[in-house]
């Protein structure tokens, strides 16, 4: 599908907010304590000051009530000008359930706090239970009006900066593993909550989350209880174009500094553009991301057309191939700028490690592989 005007424009205003403003890697430094945090409060309060967090979700909860497609141009752009809020896109697929199944009060809560800046979690996997959710273990017990939460979770994505995690538990054993399963909207203050960093390549980004007799009220059940798998079923469209959006922008970015670099770069005499190699590759990456583009936004028109729910293989390809063409394109773009690609100055290095978690995040890539094959076979 082809972008309004008005699209358009969001999208190069979206560009030069992020290059004045996140131009630079100083500047990014600046706002991420030298690089190792991956959320600003700054940008987030700024980006949310220009009415730009939620675009896509309801006004009368506290969002921009455009559509899903302004969303993703706002999460291609975004992540193509490096702004620190990845945060944002994990509250953004919380927001998407909690519109389907939960309270007015959990709607406007969540909306709102996210358009306002303030980022919202899901707590899902465990050490026993990640692309396999059936599985899950952490226990939640009916204790009059309260829950009562014990357990661990794993993998966490922005635990330590959200005001609430939208957590799967196990409250009934007694059915099918896809039975018995209830979502709670958690506080993170609360009493009994324990989030620890996991350490890895990125700047602080995942968690660990240990329930010790974390007691919520019976009002915080998201949906109905007992019933969570088809809540979560529902969503995971919207969450695999959120994610191809992203990878989108990054592939993009990428791209972009690749062109740069060898259009400067000078060996043997000339421009290193100039050399067939690289020009051919270049050729290659771009119209990868063309036809990646064209196809991410066209899902995205579907899913503002109402058919989310009839998307499940287009999304999953949207979400697999899109991170492996992000990935591709960060290691060839480093490939193309030889021991400058591993410098923290240009940046790519950081594309690179950027690059390697969203194939495996929101459902591994050999998950969405076997959506495809189902709806196929």
């Amino acid at each position: 599908m082809e972008l309004s005007a008005e699209q358009h424009q969001f999208a190069e205003t979206i560009r030069t907010f992020c290059a004045q403003e996140l131009g630079t890697l100083a500047q990014r430094d600046a706002v991420t304590a030298g690089g190792t945090l991956s959320n600003s409060p700054q940008v987030l309060a700024r980006l949310a000051e220009l009415g730009w967090l939620g675009v896509s979700l309801p006004e009368e909860y506290g969002g921009g009530g455009a559509g899903f497609v302004d969303e993703c141009v706002f999460l291609e752009e975004t992540s193509r000008g490096l702004a620190p809020i990845t945060g944002y896109s994990t509250g953004l697929t919380a927001a998407q359930t909690y519109l389907k199944w939960g309270s007015e009060l959990q709607k406007k809560t969540i909306v709102s706090n996210l358009a306002a800046g303030r980022l919202e979690a899901i707590s899902l996997s465990e050490p026993g239970a990640g692309s396999d959710l059936g599985g899950v273990k952490v226990k939640s017990v009916r204790d009059g009006d309260e829950y009562v939460i014990n357990g661990q979770k794993t993998w966490c994505s922005a635990a330590h900066v959200a005001e609430h995690l939208l957590v799967l538990t196990r409250e009934d054993n007694s059915g099918t593993k896809h039975q018995g399963l209830t979502l709670l909207m958690v506080p993170t203050e609360t009493p009994g909550l324990d989030i620890r960093e996991i350490e890895t390549m990125e700047p602080h980004t995942v968690n660990d989350v240990f329930f010790t007799d974390v007691r919520v009220p019976a009002s915080n059940v998201v949906g109905e209880a007992k019933n969570a798998w088809k809540q979560l079923m529902r969503g995971l469209s919207v969450e695999r174009v959120i994610i191809a959006a992203m990878s989108l922008g990054s592939a993009q970015r990428s791209l972009d500094d690749a062109i740069a670099y060898i259009s400067e770069r000078e060996q043997f005499g000339r421009k290193i553009s100039s050399f067939q190699a690289l020009r051919h590759r270049i050729a290659d990456l771009a119209t990868d991301v063309a036809f990646a583009r064209s196809f991410v936004y066209d899902v995205a028109h579907r899913i503002d057309e109402g058919l989310e729910d009839s998307l499940a293989q287009e999304s999953a390809m949207a979400k697999m191939r899109c991170t492996e063409i992000a990935k591709n394109t960060a290691l060839e773009a480093m490939q193309m700028m030889g021991g400058y690609g591993y410098a923290r100055e240009y940046g790519m290095e950081a594309q690179v490690r950027k690059s390697l978690a969203p194939p495996i995040y929101g459902g591994t890539n050999e998950i969405q592989r076997e959506i495809i094959a189902k709806s196929l076979l």
